[in-house]
């Protein structure tokens, strides 16, 4: 008989939340990532500095004897729950999560090392879009080089070295600067999508491409949801404080009835959200109904927070709908996200397949 998920969290995870939301506060205002989206440069590489060399955050989930801090999946969730309260401009899921997993996967020791101390950022050379346990496109290898292009690929603008799966079965680390990286128009433009296109790049064989993409893109998609989770809360936060400041005829909006029935439907949502993801990490962590709990958090997950960042932009009312108030990039990123690693319904039919009720 399995032991019961344990989705409390702990002193240490608290502690270490606590001290990722100090620095969120005062190094990632939602004026400074709009300003980023502006600028053509969205990435914050100090604050990816400082999270990955000054906490050693992005080597949560590497072991100590490998670099890493040898912490869990729901240390790593925490840190992802506080990222998706800032809508932090930083490449932790695609880097310190997916890329990591597959590097673990494949016993890339030294390459793991320098992503795990922040001294490069890794991408994983899968679309954004892909779901765990669907196929995925693949380079050519031809003549001992990489040739094709990957579509989708998610801050390949920021990172040091590309992991492309190959048809040959194997995946290869690719060094940024071999491959031609074209932007693309993405709706959220915190975490921005490009084409990749590798035309006789050179690349070093590092293990088995398919255990190790399908590792990685469960992972993500389980943490995902902590992501999802924080920006979720952060959302219905910033509502309700805004709802019992902001007067309408002389009374409090937060006191209409039908602003608080919408108000508590949020909270149940916010809150289911939170016990999905926390199962998910949980999951991830003990090794015990993976995959089932990964498709159940992502199933409510990405339904769960573009709900609530809808909701939360109608609330705000007028301001809300103004490009300098910040819940434009919650509802892009939840929007985003929403598709990211597989859509809700991909997810529902995993979970249907892995729990043998399939529709008639």
């Amino acid at each position: 008989m399995s032991a019961q998920p344990d989705l409390l969290y702990s002193e240490e995870e608290e502690a270490l939340r606590a001290a990722v939301r100090d620095l969120l506060t005062d190094h990632c205002d939602p004026a400074d990532v709009i300003a980023r989206t502006e600028s053509g440069t969205p990435h914050d590489r100090a604050l990816w500095k400082t999270l990955a060399e000054g906490m050693g955050l992005a080597g949560l989930l590497v072991p100590e004897a490998r670099g890493g801090q040898g912490a869990t999946y729901r240390e790593t969730a925490v840190v992802l729950e506080e990222l998706g309260r800032s809508v932090a401009p930083v490449p932790y899921l695609t880097s310190a999560v997916v890329a990591t997993e597959a590097l673990l996967a494949c016993d890339a020791d030294d390459l793991l090392g320098e992503l795990a101390s922040g001294r490069r950022i890794g991408v994983l050379a899968v679309g954004l879009h892909t779901a765990p346990g669907t196929g995925w496109a693949t380079a050519r290898v031809e003549g001992g080089a990489l040739h094709g292009e990957l579509t989708g690929i998610a801050d390949a603008v920021a990172t040091d070295v590309l992991l492309v799966p190959a048809d040959d079965g194997a995946l290869y680390a690719v060094d940024a600067d071999e491959v031609a990286v074209t932007p693309r128009t993405s709706l959220d433009l915190t975490r921005p999508l490009a084409t990749v296109t590798l035309d006789g790049a050179p690349g070093l064989r590092l293990g088995d491409a398919e255990g190790a993409v399908r590792r990685a893109l469960r992972t993500g998609a389980g943490l995902l949801a902590s992501e999802q989770l924080g920006l979720a809360d952060r959302l219905l936060t910033d509502t309700v404080h805004y709802l019992k400041e902001r007067r309408q005829f002389n009374r409090q909006v937060g006191g209409f009835q039908a602003l608080k029935h919408r108000l508590a439907r949020l909270w149940l949502e916010v809150a289911g959200l939170r016990a999905a993801a926390r199962n998910a990490a949980d999951a991830l962590t003990t090794g015990e109904d993976t995959d089932v709990a990964v498709a159940v958090a992502q199933a409510y997950a990405a339904q769960a927070a573009v709900h609530v960042a809808e909701e939360a932009l109608q609330l705000h009312g007028g301001i809300g709908m103004t490009w300098e108030h910040p819940v434009h990039l919650y509802l892009k990123r939840a929007k985003a996200d929403s598709i990211a690693h597989g859509t809700a319904g991909a997810h529902r039919e995993a979970l249907a397949e892995l729990t043998d009720l399939r529709a008639p």
